[in-house]
C-alpha cells in the first residue's frame, strides 16, 4: 500500500486544484494507493463536497498555516511549524506517508525536504530533475533551478542521481548522460565544467557521452543532461515560453479542424509541461516532487503518478546504494 501526502494549499489555484488533481489520478491509480490531502480542514472539505465524487481513500491532515511565495523559504519552514509543506513532509519522515507533492514555495519545499528527510550520504545538495520534451522521448535536465552554482563534485553527482531515476522510473537501460555546454569540444566551457568533464571521463556506472550543446537536446538522442542550476532553470523558462510561442502561433495561423485534430492533439500532449507532472527533488532521502505553481488538475494527477513510481521502484534507496558505491 502506498500513502501520498499532497500539499492542498500549495499553487496558484488552491485548494481547488490539488483537490480535482487527487480525485483524478485515485480514478486511474490501483485500489492499494490513497492519498492525503494535507491543508485547511475546512477548505478542502468544502472542495470534496463541490466535487460530488466519491472520497473514500482520501483523508485530510490539518495544516492551518501556508508559506506564501514572497516568503524566505528557511525562515518560513522553521517559523510555520503547521504548514502544509512542513506538515506533509513531516508525515513521510514519521513513515504515515511514501512521498510529498506542492506547487507551492519551490525553496520551502526544497529547505524542508532537506530539513525532514535529509540527504543520502555523498550528496552535497539535491537537484530539481525536470522533463523535457523531445523529438522522440522526453529528456531528463538536472539541476533545473535548486543550486545556482555547483562545484565539479556536485554536477558528477547530479550525473549518478539522473541516470537513477531514468533508469527506475523512465525506464531507460543504461541512460546516456551528456554535460550541458557551448561546446562540444572538452577544453571548453567555465572552469567547472571543464572539470566536472575530466571527472565523468570513464566515471564507473555513468555512460557519459561527452559535452552537449543546447540543440542536441531537443534530439531525442539523451537520456540525462547535468548543468548547474542557473542554466537548468533558463533552458527550463524559454523551454515553456517557446511551447507557448508554437501554441498561440498554431491557434492564430491554423484551421480549427486541422488544430482539433488527432495528429495535432499528440504534439501539443508532447508540448504540454503537465503532461510530466512535477519535477522530482533528487538527493533526498524520500520522495518529494515539486509541481509549477500554474499546475492545473492534469498535473498534479500526473505529479501523483510520478510520486508512485518512484515510490514503487524504491528510486530513493537505489540512489543511496548507488552513492555508496563510492565512486560518486
Amino acid at each position: 500500500m502506498a500513502r501520498i501526502a499532497l500539499d492542498a494549499m500549495g499553487g496558484d489555484f488552491a485548494p481547488a486544484v490539488p483537490v480535482a488533481g487527487a480525485i483524478e489520478a485515485l480514478a486511474e491509480l490501483p485500489p492499494s494507493c490513497d492519498i492525503a490531502l494535507v491543508g485547511r480542514t475546512e477548505e478542502i472539505q468544502a472542495e470534496l463536497n463541490r466535487s460530488g465524487g466519491p472520497h473514500d481513500r482520501l483523508q485530510i491532515v490539518e495544516a492551518p498555516e501556508i508559506i506564501e511565495m514572497a516568503e524566505k523559504p528557511l525562515a518560513a519552514v522553521r517559523g510555520k511549524r503547521k504548514s502544509s509543506i512542513r506538515v506533509g513532509l513531516e508525515l513521510q519522515k514519521q513513515g504515515e506517508a511514501d512521498a510529498f507533492i506542492s506547487a507551492g514555495n519551490t525553496g520551502a519545499v526544497m529547505a524542508a525536504s532537506t530539513l525532514f528527510l535529509g540527504l543520502h550520504p555523498g550528496v552535497e545538495r539535491p537537484a530539481i530533475a525536470a522533463l523535457f520534451p523531445t523529438i522522440s522521448k522526453s529528456v531528463m535536465v538536472l539541476d533545473a533551478g535548486a543550486n545556482i552554482d555547483c562545484s565539479p563534485r556536485e554536477l558528477r553527482g547530479f550525473a549518478h542521481i539522473g541516470s537513477v531515476y531514468a533508469r527506475d522510473v523512465l525506464g531507460r537501460e543504461n541512460p546516456s548522460v551528456g554535460l550541458l555546454n557551448i561546446g562540444e569540444e572538452e577544453e571548453k566551457g567555465s572552469q567547472a565544467v571543464r572539470e566536472a568533464f575530466e571527472l565523468l571521463r570513464g566515471e564507473p556506472g555513468i555512460n557519459f557521452v561527452g559535452n552537449v550543446e543546447g540543440r542536441d537536446m531537443v534530439m531525442g538522442d539523451l537520456d540525462v543532461v547535468v548543468c548547474d542550476g542557473f542554466v537548468g532553470n533558463v533552458v527550463l523558462k524559454f523551454y515553456e515560453s517557446v511551447a507557448r510561442l508554437f501554441t498561440d502561433l498554431l491557434q492564430r495561423e491554423m484551421d480549427q479542424k486541422v488544430l482539433q485534430s488527432e495528429a495535432m492533439g499528440k504534439v501539443m500532449h508532447v508540448l504540454d509541461y503537465s503532461t510530466y507532472g512535477g519535477a522530482p527533488l533528487l538527493g533526498v532521502r524520500g520522495v518529494s516532487v515539486i509541481c509549477h505553481g500554474r499546475s492545473p488538475a492534469r498535473a498534479v494527477k500526473n505529479a501523483i503518478h510520478v510520486a508512485l513510481r518512484s515510490v514503487e521502484s524504491h528510486l530513493s534507496q537505489h540512489i543511496g546504494v548507488e552513492l555508496a558505491g563510492g565512486s560518486a
